[in-house]
């Protein structure tokens, strides 16, 4: 269907690929995974010819059509919403363009009658007349409502734009789909229709996101970039994920016997190959059994940060008492009467349909704003480390990193640059890095750079508002394992769906009418019919 043949791009002297050969198949999805800057958005614009290669090629099988989603939000201003949508698959619109200039036409001829008949065939041929219906289907389920349809794309946010360039990405069946980071702005059931589509989808998908849970839901084959080159295994994220750590295991115990490994090995593929939910992913897992081998899995260039969250002091039972708690915003309600009693170990998910309200509840809690009503009562036990939404207001001075850690820590010991370098380098600033300054880091970086402020801290509570943002995929599984370890409280907001999974025991959900506070997963949360119901008439 699509393949990439001695494919290489460099740029002065920085290989990005090299010789890179690999063939995306029918009715497979492809997660394309690698650490910060190793080139997967690259190697996308590369596939969809955004970007020609340094050598090799890009071939795409004869009258195939690819569909990538846009990443300029602003291309399509001028456009209403449905016509955005109907122009991802650029020749059935343009024929219709035709047609209609045709019959517009003041002097329509009978040659133009006769082109006219012909396009009118192409157009039927390939579900033109459907195609209205079929856009209007998809922006709906992507979360656009009817009445928005026909709105200019320029009069709209960032938000909906998102929706709709995905539901353009996805018009017309394409036979090859390219997606980067399609789960960005999207709320958890638009994700779970987006899920259930790809997995269902008959034809090419070739994914990036950070999103484990999605690549988890939709992938039957990961793609590796690494060192310049490019791996395929079968199976998803996780799979993959496990087998590396696997690998790196059994490498690093050199005198363990062969039989012993293989057998670690295929108990590892059953108990994977067991849990299984998506067919396609089950037959590729039944291939992997046959085929890996533990030598054929690469090590990694990868470095997964050091997060350990310690206490200063372990907290009592009263840990935070929340009482008729509500908040507004420019007179929109965000939620209301939110009354909460926090128990000493819960790991609580906080989420809304609104995301302001979840943000305006971690500032509350947190004493940087205020309630319209109600009372915030931290236990006398409880310190408290907060990772805010927007962290800019802590990156405006211009000096290097360890003069801005060591801002956070009063003890004369920690306080040493070799123990603040020490500090620095767990969080991936070694040597000349961890005097970057501060004024210029990437959005990740940031992110690292506020993990370890808290760490320092040494509270037993952590209040955490999107704490995935802008992390790689492995910053985000050295978090994930990190948070699960701790043993104090937390209160999170975040649309990782795995990270609440498997960290929060809690899950609470503000509305414009109170909160649905349940002791169960998240998993169980969306499912539960009676949470369902309420939801229903808390938002109604």
């Amino acid at each position: 269907m699509l393949t990439v043949s001695n494919l290489s791009l460099q740029f002065g002297k920085r290989v990005l690929f090299d010789e890179v050969n690999i063939k995306f198949t029918n009715g497979n999805c492809y997660g394309i995974i690698g650490a910060n800057g190793a080139g997967k958005s690259t190697f996308l614009k590369i596939l969809s010819g955004d970007i020609d290669p340094t050598s090799g090629q890009v071939s795409l099988e004869k009258g195939k059509r690819m569909s990538v989603l846009e990443q300029n939000h602003f291309k399509y201003d001028e456009f209403t919403v449905l016509d955005t949508v109907l122009r991802g698959n650029e020749t059935l619109y343009n024929i219709k363009e035709e047609m209609d200039a045709l019959y517009a036409k003041p002097d329509f001829s009978e040659e133009d009658g006769i082109k006219a008949g012909e396009l009118g065939v192409q157009y039927e041929e390939m579900g033109g007349w459907n195609a209205e219906s079929d856009a209007s289907t998809l922006l709906s389920n992507v979360g656009i409502e009817p009445d928005m349809h026909y709105t200019l794309m320029g009069d709209l946010d960032n938000k909906a734009k998102v929706r709709i360039l995905l539901a353009q990405a996805l018009f017309g069946n394409p036979d090859v789909l390219i997606l980067d980071e399609p789960t960005n702005e999207l709320d958890v059931y638009t994700i779970s229709w987006l899920e259930d589509f790809l997995a269902d989808y008959e034809n090419t998908v070739i994914v990036v996101s950070h999103d484990r849970h999605f690549l988890d839901a939709v992938c039957t084959h990961i793609c590796d970039l690494d060192f310049g080159k490019m791996n395929m295994y079968s199976g998803n994220y996780s799979f993959w994920y496990q087998s590396s750590q696997l690998a790196a295991k059994q490498r690093a115990q050199q005198n363990k016997k062969a039989e012993e490994k293989k057998k670690e090995l295929q108990e590892f593929i059953a108990r994977f190959s067991s849990n299984v939910a998506k067919a396609k992913q089950a037959t590729a897992r039944k291939k992997m059994i046959d085929k890996l081998n533990i030598e054929e899995i690469k090590p990694s260039s990868r470095r997964y940060p050091a997060l350990i969250w310690e206490q200063s002091r372990e907290a009592g039972d009263q840990i935070l008492e929340v009482k008729d708690l509500s908040a507004s915003v420019d007179g929109e309600v965000l939620f209301k009467d939110a009354n909460l009693n926090l128990k000493k170990g819960d790991k609580i998910g906080v989420f809304s349909k609104n995301s302001k309200a979840v943000t305006q509840f971690f500032e509350i809690l947190a004493g940087n704003a205020q309630p319209d009503s109600g009372s915030v009562n931290w236990g006398i036990t409880t310190t408290q480390a907060y990772l805010p939404l927007d962290n800019t207001n802590f990156f405006q001075e211009d000096i290097n990193l360890v003069d801005w850690l060591r801002q956070y820590t009063e003890s004369d010991e920690e306080r040493h640059e070799e123990y603040m370098r020490g500090f620095l380098g767990k969080m991936l600033f070694s040597g000349e890095e961890a005097l970057k300054k501060s004024s210029v880091l990437s959005g990740g970086e940031k992110m690292r750079c506020m993990f370890s402020r808290m760490m320092l801290l040494r509270a037993n509570v952590l209040l955490m508002d999107e704490p995935t943002g802008h992390l790689d995929l492995e910053s985000i599984t050295a978090l994930n394992n990190s948070l699960q370890n701790f043993k104090g409280t937390i209160l999170m907001a975040s649309h990782d769906h795995e990270l609440i999974e498997t960290v929060c025991n809690r899950i609470v959900e503000l509305t414009p009418k109170g909160i649905i506070d349940r002791y169960m997963t998240y998993d169980e949360f969306l499912d539960d019919k009676k949470v369902k119901e309420l939801k229903t008439e808390m938002y109604s």
